[in-house]
């Protein structure tokens, strides 16, 4: 049995994962891949998250975390087919950059092709992540970034210049950095809208990585009005979720969209939005590459 940690995980690229996703969403779609809503377990003042998922005759396994702790370790346990365990994977990568590469399989789907532009507001990890996966499917001439922290923008912006070789601005307020562009990428922990509805161009598509309650969210409930697509990584999940901001009946599965069992962008006009929940299951798929990617 082998066991990796962050060091193997951030040696993977962005189009490895983003493969993982892909797979992970369409087997989903055509029932292949088990990935039931994810369980907890109360321990007085701690509650722990499970995430198992598997493909019959497959690889299986399961996500453990904290809750509480947005950036503490997690683990991830494999199974073969025949019932052994051959690999653990534990930290805080794996999580993130499998979250980030749904995200990027979210906006190679629904976003235009020929986007240019692309914005986040979020300068954290979750935010670095959907910005790496980004740029497995998207080539965009200009990333803009803002957060409150002007230090955290212009650190994060650095990054992005350096590590992806991509063209990165930092901008004061959100409406500019939302303004016109064509992809918006949001990863804050506000409860509170971080963007008006208005600012964002027709022919967008937006993704939500942070919180989507009915009482607490990042997007205003305006741009979902707005949106002819909706579309989530795992509706079952968002359904299992107390007080969801999105309605069962506006969520279509980013895995139908992929097998182009339902429909997603039909015109350059159309303003698209991703909520992220999070897929069972597609942390197992990415692991699973993830050995076969690493040697040892």
């Amino acid at each position: 049995m082998r066991v990796l940690t962050d060091s193997d995980v951030v040696t993977v690229a962005p189009e490895t994962a983003v493969d993982a996703a892909r797979e992970a969403l369409r087997r989903f779609a055509r029932g292949e891949l088990a990935a039931p809503p994810r369980v907890s377990a109360e321990l007085g003042d701690l509650d722990y998250y499970y995430t198992t998922g598997g493909l019959p005759g497959g690889v299986s396994g399961f996500r453990a975390y904290r809750a509480g702790t947005p950036a503490g370790d997690q683990l991830v346990a494999l199974w073969d087919a025949a019932g052994r365990l051959f690999g653990i994977v534990v930290g805080d990568e794996l999580g993130a950059r499998r979250t980030g590469a749904l995200g990027g399989a979210a906006v190679e789907a629904m976003s235009d092709e020929r986007a240019s532009t692309l914005a986040v507001v979020g300068t954290g990890k979750q935010a670095w992540t959907q910005i790496w996966a980004v740029s497995a499917v998207r080539s965009p001439e200009l990333v803009r970034v803002h957060s409150r922290d002007e230090r955290n923008r212009e650190t994060f912006a650095a990054e992005v210049r350096d590590r992806l070789g991509l063209r990165a601005e930092t901008v004061a307020t959100p409406a500019s950095a939302v303004g016109d562009a064509e992809v918006v990428v949001l990863a804050t922990r506000s409860e509170r809208p971080v963007i008006d509805s208005a600012d964002i161009a027709p022919g967008a598509h937006v993704t939500t990585v942070g919180p989507k309650g009915s009482t607490g969210h990042e997007m205003p409930p305006e741009l979902l009005e707005r949106a002819a697509v909706v579309s989530c990584d795992s509706p079952p999940q968002a359904a299992a979720l107390p007080d969801f901001l999105v309605g069962p009946a506006r969520l279509v599965s980013l895995g139908d969209v992929l097998i182009g069992a339902h429909p997603g962008r039909e015109s350059s006009d159309q303003l698209t939005v991703h909520c992220s929940v999070g897929l069972a299951g597609s942390e197992v798929l990415f692991a699973d590459r993830l050995f076969d990617a690493t040697p040892g």
